[in-house]
């Protein structure tokens, strides 16, 4: 969607919640948006096509309605009942907001900082559960202590694990073509942002050092 169009979709919108003349909402939703402080997480096109509204036309939305002045549950609970945003869509609309307004930071969610590294291993996927969840293996590749096993629900995730800094740990396997399984590690609940980039850099070596082991 063009500038142009997203405006004019705008305006009209403003026309009916408000009842003034064209004119006159034209004129406020001519108006410049505040730069972005952060880069909201999504292109435009995906979440128009996931909510129907460009991150402009959101931001204009949230912004009239003080959404910088609310907490992420009230904007998420706005979203969804108020502008008939799907759940799922309603936080992506939010965090998006929270990223673009400089009220949350890069990898920062409501429990914390998170951080999600993936690699494709040449081993199938239960041999690969059988090395995070089996003490003994996963001490081959990953040192003592690290992580703690948790009660998981199998349709949710292979493992959850505590970590040995207080944060949690949890790892989705998706079979590939070719006995090749798609690993993800997904670590949250971490304190602060500077802990992100140490983590991708630890998960990253990791899941070298079990393909490694398993290769």
């Amino acid at each position: 969607m063009t500038t142009q169009k997203a405006r004019k979709r705008a305006t009209r919108e403003r026309m009916t919640k408000t009842g003034e003349r064209y004119a006159a909402a034209r004129r406020h939703t001519a108006t410049k948006l505040p730069p972005r402080v952060e880069d909201p997480g999504m292109t435009d096109d995906a979440i128009r096509k996931g909510t129907g509204k460009t991150w402009d036309e959101w931001f204009r939305i949230l912004d009239d309605w003080g959404a910088t002045q609310r907490s992420h549950r009230d904007i998420a609970r706005w979203l969804h009942d108020e502008r008939d945003v799907p759940g799922w869509w309603s936080q992506t609309v939010t965090v998006g907001y929270e990223r673009a307004r400089g009220m949350r930071a890069r990898h920062e969610t409501t429990s914390g900082f998170q951080v999600s590294v993936q690699k494709t291993i040449n081993a199938p996927a239960d041999r690969i559960e059988r090395a995070f969840t089996q003490t003994r293996q996963r001490n081959r590749w990953l040192d003592v202590g690290t992580l703690t096993a948790r009660k998981t629900k199998p349709s949710r995730a292979v493992a959850d694990f505590d970590a040995d800094d207080g944060s949690r740990v949890t790892i989705y396997l998706v079979p590939t073509p070719k006995d090749s399984t798609a690993v993800q590690v997904v670590q949250t609940k971490m304190a602060s942002a500077s802990k992100v980039t140490a983590q991708r850099t630890f998960w990253r070596a990791r899941l070298q050092a079990l393909a490694d082991v398993l290769g």
